[in-house]
């Protein structure tokens, strides 16, 4: 269906759908069905449509138990080269090993033959010691060139058709074509009868100029496209041929693969002059995308603008998966780090799947892009990944890259780091795979973009040591430490830990202008842009006593940054405590808005910018404008991994002035499930269902309440004081309610 405008914030009007859906929303007792689910090889749910390059793939699994809760205290894995186990494991039989461990374990059987299909199984027993059923047998098949290289395996892509949404017969002619959504793919035409030969005009396009008719000069590269097609009598079912656009072909571009052929986004079809009737049944959209699982994820609300706004975001991540690899938007179709990582993150939100993902934050350690901090973002896209998976492959045959894009090399005595100071020398490119001139960016983009524009920086003045860029540094910094840490090496911990303490010392000390209690942004500036601030909060860099003049500044300068800058505003102001106004960004109708994009504008996919005259070069279909897609399960809802791989899972959630609302958030160990209501400033009550074989670490906001006290099952509990929050350990399915005293 095509988007309907939003209603705004003040008129909320609860439909009787969402009444229905929160009455039947349900949390599990038991379930019936024990066996393992959710099998993954290689972090793959359907590895038998590809296949594996590693000749020792990892498993995992979703361990079920009849009593919600549940540890797993032993698996047994089998594998064989026949799928009904006829003759045993005659491959590998692990036998009953003793471990809580329920994904990545990797097979340690006799050699796997590359070319060969081979089938897995598991069964597990609960921490009762109970043995429970076998799951079905998954099939994978190793490539031919299995074990030659490192090499992550990824799906090849999917083609799905889409009916009709609206149908218009034009006095002129013409037959308008709305399939409710823009997509990247191409047309199925089908005819009922054709007579005689014809040439007609077939005409695609993501803008509408009225209501049945395209926009043929669309500013920007929002698409516009008309294609000539022969028909005659003996075919009635026509699938149109898009021509290549110079643009997104040209080097660095990735080209689309011969099975799907070329693509175009677009929404919207006219064919002209056709004198044969058209098969409405048959005639389809062919949307190009990687497997994409729709049901995965769920978020809906009392607020039907943060719920349009969620949907637009969900959506963006699955239409702009065309390549197979994340890329910058259709006009380019690069990747770009920073593009890459808002996708990664808002990926995992919305589906269980890894594998694109890791493809992308690999091509791009080895073919990185020009912008400082984007070389810095592929040290957050590796931690990312091993903190939603707990694999540590990726970052292990990668490390040496990962330590040289930390960029600790460009560093001075103080240990903040300048890309113009003459160390960036031909050995420091070398190591992070570029070749080209590495510079600062902050934000995108400037603002030559738009004539009179000051672009996307808040005015923001670049100086040699960049506030923004060594806020990026610091994170990396940490993050080092942790990657060292996870593959035991000890002393390098230790080392980035160190110099990570050395950076936030000398940032505070040089960047902060006391007098204002605000950041500059840079050393030889006095002036103070919304980036400068944003980034180090969204790093918990600030001292607690500059944290009310930090959090003040930023929210006086509103939405001064991009689609992208919007992701670390946004986690800022979470960890600030102040989600009330991030949720007020992300519903307000401002031109610097998602509510924007989708009242205003009419685009179902986010936009590159927020609007035309912020970029005029924008596209339609760009991903990394759809932070809402990771903010709202991470931070609204509160869902993230605390430990690798959801071992233990941080709920903490901050809802606003939301009065109730529910979500599913997939993880590796399976989906958390959440439903909150609230009495703002009064109560809140929390349905929780957690996966088996995991725990929850859950923060409830304390009311400025003396003691820790809430409720679990209804039952009076004490927790842990922890600021404005109270901390508590669940398994399980739970119902935990906390009031004001």
């Amino acid at each position: 269906m095509p988007n309907p405008k939003i209603m705004t914030r003040g008129n909320i009007i609860l439909s009787l759908s969402l009444i229905l859906t929160l009455t039947f929303f349900s949390l599990s007792c038991s379930t019936s069905d024990t066996r393992p689910s959710g099998l993954m090889c290689e972090l793959l749910e359907n590895p038998q449509t590809t296949e594996i390059y590693d000749t020792t793939p990892e498993f995992s699994w979703i361990f079920n138990a009849k009593t919600p809760g549940s540890q797993q205290s032993a698996y047994c894995i089998q594998v064989a080269t026949d799928n009904k186990f006829s003759n045993a494991a005659d491959i590998w039989d692990s036998g009953k090993t003793e471990s809580t461990q329920s994904s990545n374990i990797e097979y340690a059987g006799t050699l796997l033959s590359p070319g060969n299909t081979y089938y897995w199984r598991v069964k597990a027993w609960d921490d009762q010691d109970n043995e429970l059923k076998y799951s079905k047998a998954q099939a994978f098949t190793l490539s031919d060139q299995a074990g030659d290289q490192y090499k992550t395996t990824r799906y090849p892509l999917q083609t799905t058709p889409v009916a009709i949404d609206r149908i218009v017969y034009r006095n002129d002619g013409t037959i308008f074509l709305d399939f409710g959504l823009d997509a990247f793919g191409t047309l199925q035409l089908a005819f009922k009868k054709v007579n005689q030969p014809q040439t007609l005009v077939i005409a695609l396009g993501e803008k509408l100029k009225t209501p049945d008719r395209i926009d043929q000069k669309p500013d920007g590269n929002i698409r516009y496209r008309e294609i000539q097609v022969e028909i005659n009598p003996k075919t009635s079912i026509y699938t149109l041929t898009i021509p290549p656009d110079k643009r997104n072909t040209r080097e660095h571009a990735i080209l689309m693969p011969e099975y799907t052929g070329e693509v175009l986004p677009f929404r919207y079809a006219e064919i002209r002059s056709a004198k044969s009737e058209i098969d409405t049944s048959q005639t389809r959209m062919l949307t190009v995308h990687y497997p994409f699982n729709d049901n995965a994820s769920f978020f809906e609300s009392a607020d039907p603008v943060i719920n349009a706004v969620w949907d637009l975001c969900k959506y963006s991540i699955k239409a702009t998966s065309f390549c197979g690899v994340y890329v910058d938007g259709d006009r380019e179709r690069v990747p770009y780090e920073a593009d890459a990582y808002i996708n990664q993150l808002g990926h995992y939100c919305v589906d269980r799947e890894y594998s694109m993902a890791r493809y992308s934050h690999e091509y791009l350690i080895e073919n990185p892009t020009w912008p400082t901090e984007w070389i810095l973002h592929s040290v957050l896209m590796a931690w990312a990944d091993y903190m939603y998976t707990g694999n540590t492959e990726s970052i292990q045959h990668y490390y040496n890259d990962l330590k040289a894009k930390s960029l600790m090399v460009l560093a001075r005595k103080d240990g903040l780091i300048s890309t113009t100071t003459g160390l960036v020398t031909d050995d420091v490119l070398k190591s992070i795979h570029f070749d080209g001139n590495m510079r600062d960016i902050v934000d995108w983009p400037p603002g030559s973009f738009t004539e009179g524009g000051t672009g996307e920086r808040d005015n923001f003045e670049m100086t040699d040591y960049n506030t923004v860029v060594n806020a990026f540094h610091y994170q990396t910094l940490v993050i080092m430490s942790n990657i060292a840490a996870a593959l035991n090496k000890t002393d390098e911990a230790k080392q980035f830990a160190d110099q990570a303490k050395k950076v936030k010392t000398a940032f505070n000390k040089i960047f902060i202008n006391k007098k204002l209690g605000i950041y500059k942004d840079g050393e030889s500036t006095n002036h103070s842009a919304l980036h400068a601030n944003m980034v180090p909060l969204a790093f918990n860099m600030v001292p607690e006593e500059y944290l009310p003049t930090v959090v003040e500044f930023i929210k006086s300068r509103g939405m001064a940054c991009s689609v992208y800058g919007s992701q670390y505003l946004l986690e800022a102001l979470y960890n600030a405590g102040e989600d009330d106004y991030a949720l007020w960004l992300m519903t307000n109708d401002s031109d610097r808005s998602w509510p924007h994009m989708i009242n205003n504008v009419g685009t179902t996919i986010t936009l590159e910018a927020w609007d035309w005259k912020y970029k005029n070069n924008l596209d339609w279909n760009h991903a990394w404008g759809a932070a809402p897609a990771n903010i709202i399960p991470r931070y609204l809802v509160g869902v993230q991994p605390l430990e690798p791989g959801f071992s233990k899972i941080l709920i903490k959630p901050q809802v606003g002035d939301l009065e109730f609302g529910m979500a599913t958030v997939p993880t590796i160990k399976g989906p958390v499930k959440i439903k909150f209501e609230q009495i703002v400033d009064e109560s809140l009550t929390l349905n929780l269902e957690i996966p088996n074989n995991t725990t929850a670490q859950v923060w409830l906001p304390s009311f400025n309440n003396q003691t820790a006290e809430f409720k679990v099952d209804g039952n009076i509990t004490t927790g842990e004081l922890a600021g404005k929050f109270i901390k508590t350990e669940i398994t399980g399915n739970k119902t935990l309610k906390i009031s004001k005293k």
